[in-house]
C-alpha cells in the first residue's frame, strides 16, 4: 500500500513537471509592443496571467494616453487649469513620480513638455514652427503642476499646460504587470514594453541576457548584460524619428528648455529596482547629457546607467564595470 501511494505521488509530481513550461505572450498597447516570457506550472494559469497583463496595459492606456480624448489624462489637460481635478490612485502615483524626477533633474524631465510636444507628428514628419515653440514654451514648467495627496487632485497654475506621460507611464505599466504575474504564483519572468523591461527572478538558475541596442543598427547590440531581478529602461533617439530637409534627425526626446530634440546622446539605459523610476530617469539623463547625467545617477542609491553619446562613446555609472575588451 505504501509503495503504491509512493508511486502515485511520483506520477503526480512527474505529470505536474510535464505541464510546467515557458510561456511567451505578445500584444500591442500604449502604442508599443508588449512581450512576456515566464515560467508557469500550469498552462491554464499561464494563459490567464498573460491575458490579465495585456488587459491591464489597455486599462492604463485608457487612463494615461494623451491621444485619447476620453482618457483620464485628457480630462486633466482640459480641466486642471480651471481648478483641482480628482484622479485615480494609479495616475496620481505616476504624476507624483514624474514631479519627483523633475525635481531631481532640475527640470530635465518634465511631463508638461506636452505643451509643445503635440506640435510634433512623427508619422507625418511634422515639427513646430519657431512661432509655435515661442507660444508653447512658457507652459512647459513642472512647477505649474500642483498635486494634493490628501485630496488626490491635480491642478495647473497657468493656462496652456498639457501633460504627456509617454516618458514614464509604460514603466508604471511594466511594474503593474510584474505584480500581476506574481499574483498568479509566477516567480521567473521577463516583461517588456518598448524600451522598458522588468525581470522577475532569474531564468531558472541562469541570468537573463539583456542587450543594449546599438543606436545606429537595428540588428546589433552595443553590449549585453547578464541580469536578474531588475528594471531596465532605455531611451534612444532611434525610437521615433524622421529626417528633416536638412538631413537632421528629429526625434521624440525633447528638451523642456527649447522644445526641440536633444542632441549629444544617442541612447541612455538605466538600471534600478522598478521601471517607474528607471523610465523617468532614462529620459532625464538623456536630456542632461553624459556628464551631468552620470553626476545625477552616481548620487542615487541602487541606480546605474549606461550612456552612448553622439561620438558613440560608452559611459558607465560608478556602480558598473565596463565589459572586458576582446
Amino acid at each position: 500500500m505504501l509503495a503504491r501511494l509512493g508511486l502515485m505521488s511520483f506520477l503526480l509530481a512527474f505529470a505536474c513537471h510535464l505541464s510546467a513550461e515557458w510561456v511567451r505572450v505578445s500584444g500591442t498597447a500604449m502604442t508599443t509592443d508588449i512581450q512576456m516570457e515566464y515560467w508557469s506550472d500550469s498552462p491554464d494559469v499561464g494563459d490567464r496571467a498573460g491575458d490579465a497583463v495585456l488587459a491591464m496595459f489597455n486599462r492604463i492606456d485608457h487612463q494615461m494616453s494623451r491621444y485619447r480624448e476620453d482618457s483620464e489624462l485628457s480630462r486633466v489637460n482640459r480641466q486642471a487649469a480651471e481648478g483641482p481635478v480628482e484622479v485615480s490612485s494609479g495616475l496620481f502615483k505616476v504624476l507624483e513620480q514624474a514631479v519627483r524626477v523633475s525635481e531631481l533633474s532640475d527640470g530635465a524631465f518634465d511631463i508638461s513638455f506636452g505643451s509643445v510636444g503635440y506640435f510634433y507628428d512623427f508619422r507625418e514628419k511634422q515639427q513646430p514652427s519657431d512661432e509655435q515653440l515661442e507660444a508653447g514654451l512658457p507652459s512647459v514648467n513642472y512647477r505649474s503642476i500642483v498635486l494634493d495627496p490628501e485630496a488626490r487632485t491635480v491642478r495647473f497654475l497657468q493656462q496652456g499646460v498639457r501633460l504627456d506621460l509617454g516618458g514614464i507611464a509604460k514603466g508604471y505599466a511594466v511594474d503593474q504587470g510584474i505584480e500581476i504575474l506574481e499574483s498568479f504564483g509566477i516567480r521567473h519572468a521577463r516583461l517588456s514594453a518598448g524600451g522598458d523591461l522588468r525581470l522577475l527572478g532569474d531564468k531558472r538558475g541562469k541570468p537573463w541576457i539583456v542587450g543594449i541596442r546599438d543606436p545606429r543598427s537595428e540588428n546589433r547590440n552595443a553590449l549585453v548584460m547578464p541580469l536578474s531581478d531588475v528594471a531596465v529602461s532605455t531611451s534612444g533617439d532611434y525610437e521615433r524619428f524622421f529626417f528633416d530637409e536638412a538631413g537632421e534627425r528629429v526625434h521624440h526626446i525633447l528638451s523642456p528648455a527649447t522644445g526641440k530634440p536633444v542632441k549629444g546622446v544617442q541612447s541612455v539605459t538605466i538600471l534600478g529596482n522598478d521601471a517607474l523610476t528607471t523610465d523617468g530617469l532614462s529620459t532625464a539623463v538623456f536630456v542632461l547629457g553624459s556628464i551631468k547625467g552620470l553626476a545625477l545617477i552616481n548620487q542615487l542609491d541602487g541606480i546605474d546607467a549606461v550612456i552612448i553619446d553622439e561620438q558613440r562613446q560608452v559611459h558607465y555609472s560608478d556602480g558598473l564595470m565596463p565589459p572586458e575588451q576582446p
